[in-house]
């Protein structure tokens, strides 16, 4: 157990130190309350879940980044303490640090604390939770980035002039996020996945989306004030309502089971 403790510590102390690229992330990880008991957390083929005494929050499941893995017990930490795996270059261990902390902010409570609104009523797929299409006469005829490979992008690139930037790309429709240096400066729109938070690349591309209107989507997604104050106009993740219908889910169960568990949200400021 002695062993153990030294490793986890290590491991805390290398993701602790407050540095501007971590600005973001220290804000997170700050707002939760110390002493949270972590109580259940699963690492599945496509999401991650921690359970905590606040509640429970989900993550894309990246595999990518450092090659060990999560070998430690989530449940030897306090929810804030785990949170801060979010800073980790393991993006699994990292997936697990920004489930912990949406086990903390995607709540109702704080979803609504910042005006936003939870689709209780609507099925996972309903276009009324889809900001790609709530927005699709805004964005219409203009230049749209979309980072990360959507299922919607093939529609919209039939009224907008879109690009897909994504890390392995696996369609014709991708073009390397390599390019984001050069194409994001140029967009009127900018939509991007949730996971950035985890494989750290959100710090670059929220400065160069700041003179687009910016969304980040997402399950990965949580809702916090850091994220319009980096100049986010919409922000749209998921809130868990129902525990063991979410467990199930990611633990290989149906989409019925997801979206009876897990709801969207969306908080957009412009």
């Amino acid at each position: 157990m002695q062993s153990s403790y030294n490793s986890n510590h290590e491991t805390l102390q290398s993701c602790t130190q407050k540095q501007p690229f971590w600005a973001l992330y220290d804000e997170l990880i700050d707002a939760i309350p110390a002493g949270i008991e972590v109580i259940d957390y699963c690492i599945g083929a496509h999401w991650v879940y921690v359970e905590a005494a606040c509640g429970m929050g989900i993550s894309h499941a990246l595999s990518a980044g450092a090659h060990e893995g999560f070998n430690k017990d989530a449940r030897e930490f306090d929810l804030r303490n785990l949170a801060q795996f979010a800073k980790s270059w393991n993006f699994v261990e990292a997936a697990i640090g920004v489930a912990a902390l949406n086990a903390w902010h995607s709540s109702v409570q704080h979803v609504e604390a910042l005006g936003g609104a939870i689709d209780f009523d609507r099925a996972e797929t309903n276009d009324a939770s889809n900001p790609f299409k709530t927005l699709a006469e805004q964005y219409r005829g203009k230049n749209v980035a979309v980072v990360g490979h959507f299922p919607n992008v093939e529609t919209m690139r039939k009224i907008a002039r879109v690009s897909v930037l994504e890390r392995n790309c696996t369609s014709s429709l991708d073009i390397p996020d390599s390019a984001c240096e050069a194409l994001l400066p140029e967009q009127d729109f900018v939509f991007m996945t949730g996971t950035t938070l985890i494989n750290k690349t959100i710090v670059r591309l929220l400065e160069l989306s700041k003179h687009a209107y910016c969304g980040v989507v997402g399950p990965s997604t949580l809702p916090h004030e850091a994220y319009f104050e980096r100049g986010v106009n919409l922000l749209g993740g998921s809130v868990v309502v129902d525990h063991d219908a979410a467990k199930l889910s990611i633990k290989g169960g149906t989409k019925r089971q997801w979206r009876s568990g897990i709801k969207k949200f969306h908080i957009e400021r412009v």
